[in-house]
């Protein structure tokens, strides 16, 4: 006889558990509404059916994947971020909730829209999307380094319909940028290598460790996107930055080194020092 989806989920969630996996029986819940293709939260309204086989087939690749620790991100293929559902897999890193509070406050505390925006180190693009979604007028350039996060975000713009608002460019941070931006944001790498062996296998076994971990004790990315920033904001024009907890008080002095203004280091729903803001004189 096919079990319930109630006993489905327990053994599950029992099976998460002893394999360490965060969060276990939140992980299981996302697998199991993609699986059968409704909200997480209708789950409940669903215990005591019965589980189709061809349901239970998916499931058992996709809890065994999760066992191995990885993402259930990856495993489903895309997640939601602000008001958007952008694909993932292992070409960029996952969206995390920090930089949906970064893109979050900009818009909460814009005075005024944007006309030029320009996103460091795109990723899967959920930044320049994001603020495409929001601010339908501005002009967005998208840039990173590597060729497959610039892929993966193109498609995230075609399945968005935002493929004709957002230009994606190449570039090793500024080397290929020219123009003058109202808004320069990034969210670079900024763990330190000691950070990255204490991560979770979620993290550092599965996502690019090169979109993660920076010299300078995760401060050199940071460094030279301030240093560069400052030539391609409008005067007033204001940079946002997501950055490891420890770098709270280097940034804000780093910043009025070069010239900014305002400089401000907010912090995350955690409260730790986490986002840097500032204006050009």
């Amino acid at each position: 006889m096919l079990p319930t989806l109630l006993e489905t989920l327990q053994k599950t969630v029992a099976f998460f558990e002893k394999k360490g996996v965060p969060q276990a029986r939140l992980s299981a819940e996302w697998l199991f509404a993609e699986a059968l293709g409704c909200k997480r939260l209708d789950l409940y309204l669903r215990y005591t059916e019965l589980m189709p086989e061809a349901v239970l087939v998916k499931l058992r690749e996709w809890v065994a994947r999760r066992g191995r620790r990885e993402p259930w991100q990856y495993i489903v293929g895309h997640t939601p971020f602000l008001e958007i559902e952008l694909k993932t897999d292992a070409r960029a890193l996952i969206p995390r909730p920090e930089t949906e509070m970064l893109v979050a406050t900009l818009l909460e505390n814009a005075s005024e829209a944007p006309r030029r925006i320009l996103d460091l180190g795109t990723g899967s693009g959920a930044i320049a999307l994001s603020l495409a979604h929001a601010y339908p007028e501005a002009t967005i350039v998208a840039v990173d380094k590597s060729v497959h996060a610039l892929a993966l975000a193109k498609e995230n713009a075609v399945r968005l319909n935002l493929d004709a608002r957002v230009e994606f460019l190449q570039s090793d941070w500024f080397a290929a940028v020219t123009a003058e931006y109202d808004w320069i944001i990034a969210n670079p790498p900024y763990l330190t290598p000691a950070e990255l062996l204490t991560a979770e296998p979620e993290v550092k076994d599965y996502e690019p460790l090169n979109a993660l971990v920076a010299a300078e004790e995760g401060r050199q990315d940071l460094d030279l996107i301030l240093q560069g920033a400052y030539a391609h904001l409008k005067p007033g024009g204001l940079i946002a930055l997501e950055m490891g907890i420890s770098h709270g008080d280097w940034i804000l002095k780093r910043g009025q080194e070069l010239g900014y203004i305002k400089t401000d280091v907010k912090r995350d729903l955690t409260g730790r020092a986490r986002f840097f803001f500032a204006q050009r004189s």
